[in-house]
């Protein structure tokens, strides 16, 4: 075994016409080296492709970073940290500082450029899943303060690029709990989620802009790089039952990264508007939808809590049976080698028996 592992030593060819250079004892020959230029070559490539690739990854989180701050020095108070690079993919813009809004997160998860391998396997995964589309995802999360908060009332509601549809829903948990719908007042490409019909009536009514301008209007003119633009008063992940109490308002808007972030400003700065009336307590439902709402919440989360109850009670379960194999594996250790192997045998006709029970059962 040990002499596969081992290479073979090198032998020099005593013939050698190509070219070479030599001092003293020393001596050069490439033409016995090619297997390693070329492996050497290949990690050149490589590194260089890895440079240009972050150089464009950085560009491009500059430029949208010049293009978006004029509008976030506007809004707040302490709009940006600067742009925060994660790795040569990701970079974030927090800002705080204003009225109704707790914080905003700006997310861009950019394509891995930097690493070829994964720019290869993203190409050939999209052209074996068809619902697979790499894209760099630019993500605006605004999250409301308390009192913004409690103006609003609890819903989810989201219009979501038709495209997005087959995956939604395995992505985020709180728009499991939506049904989909086309809606006249939008694109043909956008489908809305909603709860209730009330919702999205009530939403498809207001002009956050200030203006004439409705808000279906406004996302319809994000496109094509809008994929999805939500409120929700649940979190994107199922809670655990202690962070139930902890829900958080938020509305969040993902697009495709546009060349030019001009086409998406007039929805961002119509989100901060809308946000402005969630706040002042605009937005009403009729009594029985609120009802619903709130049934739907109550029974969330009475499954959430059985669920989590129900799990630890089968994790004592389990740590009592470890215990109670523990011992007798003790107890056995301790007796003498007949007695051993008689209980070994025992144990061993006991499960047979159990699990012969099992297949009666189920026959």
């Amino acid at each position: 075994m040990a002499s596969l592992l081992v290479p073979a030593l090198y032998s020099l060819p005593e013939q050698y016409d190509g070219w070479q250079l030599s001092w003293k004892f020393l001596v050069f020959r490439p033409a016995i080296l090619r297997v390693q230029a070329c492996l050497v070559l290949a990690l050149l490539v490589y590194v260089a492709l890895s440079l240009y690739g972050r150089a464009i990854n950085v560009r491009k989180a500059d430029n949208f970073y010049s293009a978006v701050l004029p509008l976030l020095s506007r809004q707040f108070s302490k709009p940006t940290t600067g742009l925060i690079s994660d790795g040569p993919s990701d970079f974030f813009v927090f800002s705080t500082g204003r009225r109704a809004i707790s914080s905003l997160h700006t997310v861009l998860a950019l394509r891995p450029r930097h690493d070829l391998l994964q720019m290869i396997w993203q190409y050939l995964w999209s052209a074996y899943d068809l619902r697979y589309e790499p894209f760099d995802a630019l993500t605006f999360d605004f999250t409301l303060d308390s009192d913004a908060a409690a103006a609003t009332p609890d819903f989810i509601w989201a219009v979501v690029r038709k495209s997005e549809l087959a995956l939604i829903r395995d992505q985020r948990w709180d728009l499991t709990f939506t049904r989909t719908a086309d809606h006249a007042g939008l694109d043909s490409n956008l489908a809305v989620m909603s709860e209730f019909a009330d919702v999205t009536e009530t939403l498809a009514k207001l002009a956050p802009s200030g203006s004439s301008i409705p808000l279906f209007t406004l996302i319809s003119s994000a496109l094509p790089y809008l994929r999805v633009f939500s409120i929700t008063d649940q979190p994107e992940e199922r809670p655990s039952a202690s962070a139930l109490s902890n829900k958080l308002k938020r509305v969040t808007l993902t697009f495709n990264l546009p060349d030019g972030v001009n086409c998406i400003l007039p929805l961002l700065e119509g989100t901060f508007a809308l946000v402005d009336l969630l706040a002042a307590g605009k937005v009403n439902f009729r009594p029985e939808t609120r009802a619903k709402i709130k049934k739907v919440r109550d029974g969330v989360e009475k499954a959430v809590r059985e669920e989590e109850e129900k799990d630890k009670r089968e994790e004592v379960l389990e740590d009592r049976r470890a215990a109670k194999r523990k011992a007798e594996e003790a107890r056995i250790a301790k007796l003498s080698p007949a007695e051993q192997k008689k209980a070994l045998e025992r144990e061993r006709k006991r499960a047979l028996k159990k699990s012969q029970g099992k297949l009666v059962r189920k026959a």
